[in-house]
């Protein structure tokens, strides 16, 4: 039969539609012509293919060749067609039986061998395929695969292999191999050198911020001079996060998959993720003429860490505040439209001063102010929790080096991560979600608040001159530091601390004052 049906899987942001190739053979001069909106890559095809095929010791077949590709209106790129178009091509030619190929999805480079090569985004093609179809690839995308429950797969490693699979089933089991095994237990491994909070010397307020901030899902800024101990604190917080679900886990996969990372290593894992202050834009949100997904979806279920955050481009910055709200974040281009995950708790830290210590004299007002104004009111109104880190005495310091462990009484991140799944337990009893999810109907039903703490409440707002923003997330803070003390109701004290968590709102506020007094 001179036509064939192959299906493959494309990948467009992290989905997977489901592409229909066609192959037709037809006498005439030897052409190989690829229709239905293919990249450049998707054409260069036809010249790996013909290797591909005369290295496995078959026939390229001397005629004119039609490759469509439907639906023909998606873009396409990629050598992820390269296995569905050779298949396609020998089962026209008669080399192989076409009546079984109905059964099957196909995803994988060829090399000119004839070898099959991986792809990124196998993950998401396997999520995407149905219950009654089966995926051929590459073998290397073994491991990556062997996390999805109930997949029909099949992996070889030559062409070959596929072709000795369709013509001689009797024999297929020494060809190419099917059904992976159960996920391995190093899949859901922990790290054993994960950074611990006992690590951190002094600096109890500020790991109590840390702790309220994993426990409620808040996002967290420190301040303070240079070496005071910001990142080392902000690098312990995926430490005490409880571990991933398995929608979360698959959900992050897929995005690990686009993004060429390995998936197998990561699984389970919660991502932290720590651009550095030059990053560009479509870096931090995602996009470019080829698609890669950003700074901000990679951190997705996890820690975005940007440390120096003023350094970073008042523009860059601004591109958070939509995600923070959302979750999600939409990437138009001229190319594609494309709504990706970016549920991410944003971890920053920052000095109160283009010096580094506000202190020192060494700046002027004007420009320590335009330092400060480089982090915008909006997005400071979306950070639930600015604690200082003061540098801790370097005689303390040397006392809490020099004790030994055993007698060491400073919180380990295994106590902490205990703390925190209870907090958080008790939230999902509650409400269904973390208290950082709130909405104004749940936080005026949960976060209630007695005459005199309302009060004193209202008037703290005032003075400091916050937004209506703040005043939400000031009480979904109270909520959570009465959450880990385990209280049924918000008391004055839960509140009183809360706003000493706005503390860069006040520092801000009063060192404005205080120049206009001067």
């Amino acid at each position: 039969m001179p036509l064939s049906v192959i299906h493959a899987r494309s990948a467009i942001g992290i989905k997977a539609p489901l592409i229909t190739i066609e192959v037709h053979i037809s006498a005439g001069l030897p052409a190989f012509n690829v229709v239905g909106l293919p990249h450049r890559s998707i054409s260069e095809a036809k010249e790996r293919v013909r290797s591909a095929i005369l290295n496995s010791g078959l026939t390229f077949p001397p005629k004119r060749i039609t490759i469509n590709l439907s639906p023909a209106d998606l873009p396409k790129q990629g050598a992820r067609f390269d296995l569905a178009i050779a298949v396609g091509v020998l089962a026209a030619s008669g080399q192989i039986p076409i009546n079984q190929l109905h059964h099957y999805e196909f995803m994988g480079e060829l090399a000119l061998s004839g070898e099959l090569r991986p792809v990124a985004g196998a993950f998401i093609a396997a999520l995407s395929l149905p219950r009654t179809k089966s995926l051929i690839t590459c073998s290397e995308h073994q491991d990556e695969l062997s996390v999805i429950p109930h997949l029909k797969s099949f992996y070889a490693a030559h062409l070959q292999n596929i072709i000795t699979f369709f013509n001689d089933h009797a024999h297929a089991g020494s060809t190419i191999i099917s059904n992976p095994a159960k996920p391995t237990p190093r899949h859901f491994h922990s790290d054993n050198t994960e950074a611990d909070f006992r690590d951190v010397l002094g600096q109890p307020h500020a790991i109590n911020a840390c702790l309220y901030a994993a426990a409620g899902g808040h996002n967290l800024l420190l301040y303070g001079a240079p070496g005071s101990g910001k990142t080392m604190l902000a690098e312990r917080i995926a430490s005490i996060m409880p571990p991933l679900t398995q929608t979360q886990a698959i959900e992050n996969a897929a995005i690990h998959s686009v993004a060429g990372l390995d998936v197998a290593s990561l699984w389970g894992r919660r991502p932290f993720r720590q651009p550095h202050h030059s990053s560009s834009i479509p870096a931090l949100t995602g996009g470019g003429v080829k698609f890669c997904p950003g700074e901000m979806t990679l951190a997705n279920h996890g820690v975005l860490f940007l440390d120096e955050l003023a350094e970073f481009s008042a523009h860059a910055l601004d591109h958070l505040r939509q995600p923070l709200e959302a979750n999600t974040i939409a990437v138009a281009r001229a190319q594609y439209h494309l709504i990706l995950p970016a549920h991410f708790q944003l971890i920053a830290a920052m000095n109160p001063s283009p010096t580094g210590d506000i202190y020192n004299n060494r700046s002027t007002y004007d420009q320590t102010v335009r330092y400060l104004q480089r982090v915008s009111g909006p997005l400071l109104d979306r950070i639930d929790i600015q604690i200082e880190v003061k540098k801790v005495p370097i005689s303390e310091l040397s006392t809490l080096s020099q004790t030994s462990p055993s007698t060491q009484s400073r919180t380990s991140s295994a106590t902490l991560k205990a703390t925190v799944a209870d907090t958080q337990a008790r939230q999902i009893s509650r409400q269904g979600c973390l208290n950082d999810a709130l909405d104004a109907s749940q936080i005026k039903e949960f976060c209630q608040l007695d005459e005199l703490s309302s009060e004193f409440f209202n008037r703290a707002i005032e003075e400091l001159e916050l937004s209506a923003r703040v005043y939400q997330r000031v009480l979904k803070v109270a909520r959570t530091i009465a959450d880990c003390h385990s209280a049924e109701n918000i008391d004055f004290e839960h509140l009183r601390d809360a706003l000493k968590l706005r503390a860069f709102d006040r520092f801000v506020h009063h060192y404005t004052q205080y120049e206009k007094i001067v």
